[in-house]
């Protein structure tokens, strides 16, 4: 059976833009306006504060088409964008769409990645409100921008964290960097293999991590109803490690986190092993976890260890004992984070 393979230029830019945006409805009070017009028309309630985030997603850079599918890069696209308004400690409620297109890509190949954005909009009550498509000579490229809402009194920053307080992170953590060298593994085979099928079985937690993850707004409801208001947070995309170390950073303390007290899932300690690498540093290093890390008052304590959930791992420290990870057998060694050079001072 073969697969339609509309080409774009059939439609054209007016065209595929309705084809994309036929059914759409708002969900937010404060869309006045969306698609059709020169300009989206928002008006978040006073006295909240509008929260703007954007995400550029490169093909061949954050994503492979070999492996990922369009409606899930585009479900995941905009999980990335939610998640960062949920790191603030506010809602999203509005989503804008930039797309690069090269010809190889059909109004079919369109549609299927937009299914995934409207999917994730309809799963978080987001409003799909405006984008943009243009030519690209290098593949498909993402420019997704998320606005949501907070209450003055409850956005939450990375610089808030002070001496002694908790640091939770919310779900496990190495799962989806797990996920990305099972796919990368079964690429290199299929590469030399006329004749191949992928064998994922008994790994699906780890391909939904990294496919298809989840924003954490379930644990932003929870800390509303336990009247908690973490001192900082983020959202975990580059790595625990990473992440904590911005956190310190921007607040000028230390922290001391504990390798035994990680969430780390069974599938992903057993592929971890299967690939003979370091469980700790998937956990700490591997990124798009999309999970919350937050640090809460140490009074918070008894409230915080009842959070569905959510992991106490260690606490902050003053600046000067510096960001260290204390090992199963109680050595410390300094926490560091890959890719991006750690802050100075951090």
């Amino acid at each position: 059976m073969n697969t339609p393979h509309t080409e774009i230029a059939e439609l054209g830019e007016f065209g595929l833009i309705d084809r994309l945006t036929k059914g759409l409805v708002t969900r937010n009070d404060s869309t006045l306006l969306g698609v059709g017009d020169d300009a989206a028309a928002i008006r978040h309630p006073s006295p909240d504060l509008t929260l703007v985030t954007t995400d550029l997603l490169l093909e061949g850079v954050h994503f492979d088409l070999t492996y990922t599918p369009l409606k899930h890069l585009g479900y995941k696209a905009a999980i990335v964008n939610f998640s960062d308004i949920y790191a603030m400690n506010g809602r999203p409620t509005q989503l804008t769409v930039a797309l690069g297109l090269s010809k190889r890509f059909s109004v079919e190949d369109v549609e299927s990645l937009y299914a995934g954005i409207r999917h994730a909009c309809e799963v978080y009550g987001v409003d799909l409100v405006g984008g943009d498509t243009t030519s690209s000579m290098t593949g498909l490229t993402l420019a997704l921008t998320c606005i949501g809402a907070v209450a003055p009194d409850r956005l939450v920053r990375r610089d808030g964290a002070h001496d002694t307080d908790l640091i939770c992170v919310s779900g496990d953590l190495g799962a989806a960097y797990m996920g990305l060298q099972l796919l990368e593994r079964e690429k290199r085979i299929f590469r030399g293999e006329a004749d191949f099928t992928p064998d994922f079985s008994g790994r699906e937690y780890l391909l939904e991590r990294q496919l298809r993850p989840e924003a954490r707004r379930d644990i932003i409801d929870s800390l509303a109803e336990a009247h908690l208001l973490p001192t900082a947070m983020m959202d975990i995309s580059d790595g625990l490690a990473s992440e904590l170390l911005h956190i310190a950073h921007s607040s000028h303390v230390g922290c001391r986190i504990y390798e035994d007290r990680l969430p780390i899932d069974y599938q992903t300690a057993a592929m971890a092993e299967e690939f003979n690498m370091n469980l700790s540093t998937a956990a700490l290093n591997g990124g798009e976890d999309y999970e919350l890390l937050f640090t809460l008052p140490l009074t918070a304590y008894e409230r915080a260890e009842t959070l569905k959930g959510v992991h106490i791992i260690g606490h902050i420290t003053r600046p000067e004992l510096g960001c260290l990870l204390v090992g199963r057998d109680g050595g410390e060694v300094p926490l560091q984070a890959q890719g991006w050079p750690a802050p100075k001072g951090a």
